[in-house]
């Protein structure tokens, strides 16, 4: 790594990260509540701020050399079995996708709602089960890691309420964000690779605006993903005990560099 990892700077990024999201959206004018709604107010209100977080991350990721310990974990979970739960994360999903009346979406609709997936899934899972994960474990146990990493990701969402989201479901969306964001890291840690919690947590949030603009039913996602969240609260110990990710001594790395 070009710059070894330092705690602090897991809050430096996550802060930098809800700044540049915060800032482009309102720039953009399009109320949260107006995302989904139409392709335009999709474009503008999700993908544009999306986009150039995008950019901000892969530049920082590159100048911190982070890549290889964002993506990938030196050694997988010694608990395999904990994966059921993003699995049925993953059906969930499907069965979202399959509850939308894809007749009331136009192609500039669906690439918008793709290009959202694909930036959803890509930023929020390399900044805060990435670069914030990576950052963290220079100091602290993986407990504490899983714990403060998925405190922060719901909490960024708690943005949404300053750009027009009722404050009640935010803070709803914060605490299912919070659940969900256990999922994406039970990914990581039993497959060994954030790629696999960028895919089904970009597939997740494009089932679920798909499903909110055009359901042709009950909303599955509303009725399941509580229970996916709490399974997932319920096996996240056992993905966690036993870990051979340990912190970074700081300090004995730039001995061990300067000698």
């Amino acid at each position: 790594m070009r710059i070894h990892p330092r705690h602090w700077m897991g809050f430096v990024i996550w802060a930098g990260y809800v700044v540049v999201i915060f800032l482009v959206t309102k720039l953009m004018g399009v109320p949260y509540t107006r995302i989904g709604a139409t392709a335009e107010e999709t474009w503008k209100g999700a993908v544009v701020d999306l986009a150039a977080a995008a950019v901000l991350l892969a530049i920082t990721t590159s100048l911190l050399g982070w890549w290889r310990p964002a993506l990938f974990e030196r050694k997988r979970s010694h608990h395999k079995w904990p994966i059921f739960v993003p699995i049925v994360m993953l059906l969930v999903a499907f069965a979202n996708l399959v509850n939308t009346d894809w007749s009331k979406f136009d192609a500039s609709f669906i690439f918008a709602l793709v290009a959202l997936g694909i930036l959803v899934g890509f930023n929020e899972e390399l900044m805060t089960r990435g670069l914030v994960l990576t950052a963290f474990r220079s100091r602290l146990p993986e407990g504490w890691v899983w714990f403060i990493s998925s405190v922060l990701f719901g909490g960024m969402h708690l943005v949404n309420a300053a750009l027009g989201a009722p404050i009640g479901s935010t803070l709803v969306q914060v605490l299912m964000a919070f659940a969900s964001g256990t999922a994406f890291y039970i990914v990581r840690r039993v497959t060994g690779s954030l790629i696999w919690a960028m895919l089904l947590h970009g597939l997740w949030d494009v089932s679920v605006f798909a499903v909110g603009h055009a359901s042709v039913g009950p909303a599955i996602a509303n009725i399941l993903a509580p229970v996916v969240g709490l399974l997932a609260l319920a096996v996240v110990y056992w993905v966690i005990t036993g870990t051979d990710e340990k912190p970074v001594d700081v300090g004995a790395s730039e001995a061990r560099l300067a000698a």
